[in-house]
């Protein structure tokens, strides 16, 4: 049996290893590669000491209290020369990936479709060259290069880890130089590569209610959070708000609701800040949150969209005087246009 355990480091990056049965997990990584900081190994200088922000691990009593004292270990804080995964885990080290000698994986893909689903949005699906070297925690995001450029983006995946082909929701910017490649030179077939993946805004553990909240394109990291919330299951309320600026705007609809129907406890609420048109809710997000999508601040919230609407969102949260038990949030800006 092996276990896999995400190693995310303080830039961003993340490293996926596989972890033998009752191996320990400074063993482990070394094995792989990856130069976790490390002394003594033994358990009494404190220099491994790692984060695990999920799954479960068996710390031993090999080491001293003061490598690692027992308020510590009650917080999640762990030696990764003693720490022996007895689950799939996320390990936080608190470290450049650099500082690891992890460099930042290559990956190569194919086109396989490109979808202007809405004026602002495109789908673009690629074949991995190597789905099984391709590890990424749901909500993550890879710097996609732009063919015959050298420059890159940043988009999340709206595809579920694992799977064989990736995809992304792409914001349609007339000028933007990806968008601009997409519409006029891809063809299915042509030859991709992205770097990653990277980024702290990933799905946790879930053990309380789950308030999800999409700005357009935003909602790709969410949708590969609940594609694997529906193949795992949960007994918690999963909410999402879903919004953009207008009508045709909303993309991934039916998917939405093939979610739905995977996933008993997940809810959703779409709404159009536009305020003609016959769509049933209008606004922003922040004017369908409700008390009851709070719990009172017994919640993890996931937000992913414009600056604004992330500053819109902590403002209203601050003046309801909530503090959720968790708040995960990641911003996108457009990118660059291309030079006239």
């Amino acid at each position: 049996m092996t276990y896999r355990i995400a190693l995310t480091f303080e830039d961003g990056a993340t490293r996926i290893i596989d972890c033998r049965a009752g191996e320990k997990l400074l063993d482990a990584a070394y094995r792989q590669k990856v130069n976790l900081p490390m002394d003594c190994s033994d358990g009494v200088c404190g220099t491994c000491k790692c984060r695990c922000e999920q799954g479960s691990y068996d710390l031993g009593d090999d080491y001293v209290d003061d490598a690692l004292t027992a308020d510590e270990a009650a917080a999640g804080l762990v030696l990764t020369c003693q720490m022996v995964p007895e689950s799939n885990c996320v390990v936080a080290v608190p470290v450049p990936s650099s500082a690891c000698k992890v460099a930042p994986a290559e990956h190569g893909a194919e086109a396989v479709a490109v979808e202007l689903v809405s004026d602002s949005t495109i789908i673009l699906t690629l074949k991995l060259d190597r789905p099984d070297a391709l590890g990424f925690l749901p909500g993550q995001y890879v710097n996609l290069t732009v063919p015959g450029t050298g420059q890159h983006r940043s988009y999340s995946f709206s595809s579920r880890p694992g799977a064989g082909e990736a995809s992304f929701l792409i914001r349609n910017l007339p000028d933007g130089l990806m968008s601009r490649w997409l519409a006029e030179e891809a063809k299915p077939g042509a030859r991709m590569s992205f770097v990653g993946p990277f980024g702290s805004f990933f799905l946790r553990a879930v053990d309380r209610p789950v308030l999800m909240l999409a700005g357009g394109t935003g909602l790709a990291p969410l949708l590969s959070m609940l594609e694997i919330l529906a193949d795992e299951g949960t007994d918690q309320p999963v909410h999402l708000i879903y919004g953009v600026t207008r009508p045709r705007d909303l993309v991934e609809i039916d998917r939405i609701e093939a979610l739905a129907a995977r996933l008993p406890t997940f809810s959703w609420a779409s709404c159009v800040v536009d305020p003609n048109g016959d769509h049933v809710l209008k606004g922003y997000v922040t004017d369908h949150l409700g008390d009851e999508h709070l719990h009172g601040g017994d919640c993890d919230i996931y937000l992913c969209g414009p600056p604004p609407m992330v500053e819109a969102v902590r403002g209203f949260l601050r003046d309801k005087d909530v503090e959720p038990a968790n708040f995960h949030y990641e911003k996108f800006a457009a990118s660059d246009p291309v030079p006239a």
